[in-house]
């Protein structure tokens, strides 16, 4: 069984490259076994199982979940990104083990927690606050989140880094791809060392915390003047590439409110589409983690709650032009305009459209139905997303059809993707439609 969420004494993340290596070594070692005793038992029973069939099963999912979540960092990172996607492709035992990865971590022990504070502060960090909880109030993947009240009396989140985290980005990727080319999940003719290279560059600026602080000011600066969004102010004499330092806000999680009336929910994802856009077609600056924990709710004041920038990306305006085609023809309702700019913005290739012409028609159909949609759309609507799943699946079932786009429109595509899946989540209603007409 897992420990606890917050257990008293915390848990030690392997800092070392050798110790973060083992630690692969045995999740390998206890996957392969796992392989061999069920392969032996399906063949007694005169079933001959492929490789995914042993891999994918929930005793190996829940093996390689506990574990990324013993290392955190780039390995618990990756695995929870793989998470955000699978819920409507994988059977409910495996997604609910997966979806373990988008909750809080396990936290440092205090030994640990005091080092690298020490190391950040000196040795009497403690005497510039008047009170520092040693119990984090979250923790994720690359660091933990604990609470604090200044000498100043200002009351503060503190966002502390995993120690070797840094260091052991590009050996964690390369060991999580390892897995997955061991595993045959990937065919051998899908060139995957653009995608790896561009997310070890992402997680190396994730793990910048000087780097986030300055798009947590850039973004308060942004939406100062938009009183239905809190962002936390930036504390920089505090802060540093390990320590992030910000205004403590009382919220609450944003998933949460699927108990809220109905006029609320759609609001809030009203708010929410309404800062993708203005991201992409305004800002050209995005937040492009999809992680729900990255937004809060505060009830009292009814704004939304924005708490990290680490995943924040500059958009080239290429990148934007293309999407502001692609909603264009969508909007004006033509299906040919729409897949050529799905084909320039490298979402899919040619062999594909020809492959799969009457999936994608269906995709291309489905989409623009609900751009044209006058009025409100349900998010709720059961017909549009088992829709476009299906067609996606049967796409994603041929092999020959993998393909990487290129990394901006990917990761712009993570953010659309998490939003629609937060929307779908709370059953907002939202007019989409209009929104649009206003951006583009």
């Amino acid at each position: 069984m897992p420990p606890d969420k917050f257990s008293s004494k915390g848990l030690r993340v392997p800092s070392g490259r050798l110790s973060r290596i083992a630690r692969f070594g045995n999740m390998a070692t206890g996957i392969a076994g796992s392989m061999l005793l069920d392969g032996a038992k399906q063949l007694a029973s005169g079933r001959r199982p492929t490789v995914s069939d042993l891999l994918m099963t929930p005793a190996n999912a829940l093996r390689v979940t506990l574990q990324l979540g013993e290392m955190r960092g780039a390995a618990m990172k990756l695995g929870q990104l793989v998470s955000m996607d699978t819920g409507d492709f994988l059977p409910p035992e495996l997604t609910d083990i997966f979806a373990r990865l988008r909750a809080d971590a396990q936290h440092m022990p205090p030994g640990q927690l005091n080092a690298v504070l020490t190391r950040h502060w000196g040795s009497n960090w403690r005497d510039q606050f008047i009170r520092f909880d040693d119990k984090p109030i979250a923790a994720a993947s690359i660091g933990q989140v604990h609470r604090a009240f200044t000498a100043g009396s200002q009351d503060v989140a503190i966002k502390v880094q995993y120690p070797g985290v840094r260091r052991s980005i590009d050996s964690d990727v390369d060991n999580v791809a390892t897995l997955l080319r061991l595993s045959s999940v990937l065919p051998n003719t899908l060139d995957i060392s653009s995608l790896l290279a561009e997310a070890k560059r992402q997680l190396h600026e994730e793990a910048d915390y000087a780097r986030e602080g300055e798009y947590l000011k850039q973004f308060g600066m942004l939406l100062a003047d938009d009183l239905n969004y809190l962002v936390p102010t930036y504390h920089p004499d505090l802060s540093g590439q390990n320590v992030l330092v910000m205004s403590y806000i009382e919220g609450v999680p944003i998933e949460s409110m699927v108990s809220a009336p109905q006029d609320e929910r759609n609001r809030i994802m009203t708010l929410l589409i309404e800062l993708v856009l203005r991201e992409l077609f305004e800002f050209r600056l995005m937040q492009t983690d999809p992680n729900f924990a990255n937004y809060q709710y505060d009830p009292v004041s009814k704004r939304v709650v924005l708490l990290d920038f680490g995943a924040t990306r500059v958009l080239p305006e290429q990148v934007v032009s293309q999407y502001r085609t692609l909603l264009n023809m969508g909007l004006a309702g033509d299906k040919d305009g729409v897949l050529a700019a799905v084909l320039d913005i490298g979402f899919m290739n040619a062999q594909t459209v020809e492959v799969n012409a009457r999936e994608i028609d269906r995709l291309v159909e489905a989409a623009i139905d609900m751009l044209q949609q006058p009025g409100p759309f349900d998010f709720s609507r059961t017909d549009f997303v088992t829709e476009m799943r299906d067609e996606g699946m049967t796409i994603a079932a041929d092999r020959r059809n993998w393909h990487i786009p290129p990394s901006d429109p990917l990761f712009v595509q993570r953010k659309l993707g998490g939003i629609f899946l937060l929307a779908s989540r709370l059953k907002a209603q939202v007019d989409v439609r209009s929104m649009l007409d206003r951006y583009i």
